[in-house]
């Protein structure tokens, strides 16, 4: 299997590398699968966990040349809608998204009726009316991977309608006062053009007409009445939008799933499988990667 390491653990002959060897700082950006949004008054989904070295943040990777598998988390399920909401309202957290030694943790499911406390993750989900808030960054890397959800409030202190909390975003927490927005995403120059990610969905209302947006980088909107959450945005490890609360209760939304790139000198190929996934060369010669299913990427 690929040697590798993170940059500053110990010196290439320290590792067994032998004379000449090709190795060099790899740039990364791991997002995992985005959490649903709750059903039933539900809490907006987390996002799922944001981790990068570029062009600042964790270490970069040193590897050597070898096949590297890379996993693509899934969105977590929308909870369940219907009247009575059962436990099933519990919005899904999502899954990890991995390479090399970076896991980033899938978003936290939104709180629904019944089980209305948002789960922990990457970021967290939102709550419920009467639930905690799904905390983030949940295991703790530095820097951290994503941040709280947002609590759920009763009508009338945070705004008319407002039920559930948003979810916790890669940039920011979900939001506790009206409107109850998912937290924003964060935006990444890693391969030449600036692209924001990992948005916290929507809260939901129990109002008719007050829909709740999610937040940006693809942030699912909660949904208003008994209307059904919005889906998080494919690629973007964003949440899903809170079901909403009024009559005959609305499901959550989908997370969306994750999304992984790669950027390493110009000395290097990349190759990368399946053909789903693609390679570029930036401006200055940089090598890419892209991975939007799970794959294989290849260094030489």
């Amino acid at each position: 299997m690929p040697l590798n390491s993170t940059r500053g653990a110990g010196s290439a002959k320290g590792f067994g590398f032998t004379a000449g060897e090709k190795q060099g700082d790899i740039d990364f950006l791991v997002i995992a699968g985005g959490g649903g949004g709750g059903g039933g008054r539900g809490g907006g989904g987390g996002a799922g966990g944001y981790r990068t070295s570029f062009p600042t943040g964790s270490k970069k990777l040193t590897l050597t040349p070898g096949s590297y598998p890379i996993t693509i988390g899934g969105g977590g399920p929308g909870g369940a809608g219907g009247f009575p909401v059962g436990p099933a309202a519990l919005g899904g957290s999502g899954t990890p998204s991995t390479f090399s030694t970076i896991t980033s943790t899938g978003g936290g499911g939104g709180g629904g009726e019944t089980n209305d406390t948002g789960s922990p993750g990457g970021s967290g989900g939102g709550s419920a009316e009467g639930g905690l808030i799904g905390n983030g960054n949940t295991p703790a890397t530095s820097p951290p991977q994503g941040n709280n959800g947002g609590l759920g409030s009763t009508e009338g202190p945070a705004g008319p309608y407002n039920a559930g909390g948003g979810g916790g975003g890669a940039g920011q927490a979900g939001n506790t006062i009206g409107p109850m927005y998912g937290g924003n995403g964060l935006a990444s120059t890693i391969t030449g053009s600036p692209e924001t990610k990992a948005g916290g969905g929507g809260g939901s209302s129990n109002g008719p007409t007050f829909f709740q947006p999610g937040g940006s980088g693809g942030g699912g909107p909660g949904a208003a009445g008994g209307g059904t959450g919005g889906t998080g945005t494919a690629n973007t490890g964003s949440g899903g939008g809170g079901g909403g609360g009024t009559g005959t209760r609305g499901a959550g939304g989908a997370g969306g799933s994750g999304y992984v790139a790669v950027r390493a000198p110009s000395t290097y190929t990349f190759s990368a499988s399946p053909g789903t996934n693609t390679t570029s060369t930036a401006p200055n010669g940089d090598k890419i990667a892209v991975f939007t299913v799970p794959g294989n990427l290849t260094i030489s």
